[in-house]
């Protein structure tokens, strides 16, 4: 399997919207307030991959957008694969782009937050060098601001 990674094209927006939707169901419910969940509605997800596919590198295998990534300054902000890739090795590739990124950025060190619960993203950091600093509140955007979500900050030089 060749995987591919380019920059995010509006063509892309709707695979992006729908392999964020589905998998930040899957990494965040019961592991999130409530409030959260009920902002993050299938079409803001449509909504965000439109407004920020410009910040989005994607991950292509064949004719298929299997992943994506976005990444701000040292932030890895977003980290997805498609359900029918999961455990192909797309997320070690677009991972590795993401840490590129950073230090083409400037910035030595790469950080990232995870969701306290999601137990599976976790373990996928630890095995790719990733360093558990502990938990904090990430402030997850909202319409009025932010709202706190217990996270755990993983951080790793790049």
């Amino acid at each position: 399997m060749t995987v591919t990674v380019r920059p995010a094209v509006a063509a892309d927006s709707d695979a992006i919207a729908s392999i964020w939707h589905l998998g930040w169901a899957d990494g965040h419910h019961g592991h999130v307030p409530e409030e959260l969940v009920a902002i993050r509605t299938k079409q803001s997800f449509w909504t965000r991959a439109t407004d920020r596919f410009p910040d989005a590198t994607v991950a292509v295998v064949g004719d298929d957008v299997a992943g994506f990534i976005m990444v701000v300054d040292d932030e890895v902000e977003q980290v997805y694969v498609s359900r029918d890739h999961r455990g192909s090795g797309v997320a070690g590739v677009l991972l590795t782009e993401a840490e590129r990124q950073v230090r083409t950025n400037g910035h030595p060190e790469a950080w990232l937050a995870v969701a306290t619960g999601n137990a599976r993203a976790r373990r996928f950091y630890e095995r790719s060098g990733w360093t558990d600093t502990g938990p904090f509140d990430y402030p997850a955007s909202v319409e009025r601001g932010t709202l706190p979500v217990p996270c755990h900050r993983y951080v790793k030089p790049v």
